[in-house]
């Protein structure tokens, strides 16, 4: 190996900090439904029901849980609009639209390429 090609490689391999970033978001993402709620707001602020309506097969416990995770790490906010009901709106926060257009890519290969990864092992 030359000396170049060992400068490439140390300019190509992540460091350890970028890595305990990464690893994170990927724990994330991985976790069921979280994609698709992400995906659900990414026109905007919507009422629960909304998103139940575009995330098929969701229950409102897991629907719940994922909202609150998702808020809890700055990628949702939610508004609270005092009325009668209360309405209760959740939308991408800055830093959510950000990582939807991080996952945009993805989104498209998975268009171009539909049940390429047919049923995955349990």
């Amino acid at each position: 190996m030359t000396p170049a090609q060992t400068a490439t490689d140390l300019h190509t391999q992540p460091s350890d900090a970028a890595c305990r970033s990464f690893q994170p978001v990927l724990e994330l993402l991985g976790r069921r439904w979280v994609g698709m709620v992400l995906l659900a707001g990414q026109h905007g602020a919507r009422r629960f029901g909304q998103y139940r309506a575009f995330v098929r097969g969701i229950s409102d416990r897991v629907l719940t849980q994922r909202l609150r995770e998702l808020e809890q790490v700055g990628l949702l906010e939610r508004q609270v609009i005092p009325s009668t009901p209360v309405q209760i709106l959740y939308a991408p926060s800055a830093r959510g639209m950000e990582l939807l257009d991080a996952l945009r890519p993805l989104l498209d290969w998975t268009n171009r390429n539909p049940g390429a990864l047919g049923r995955l092992p349990d």
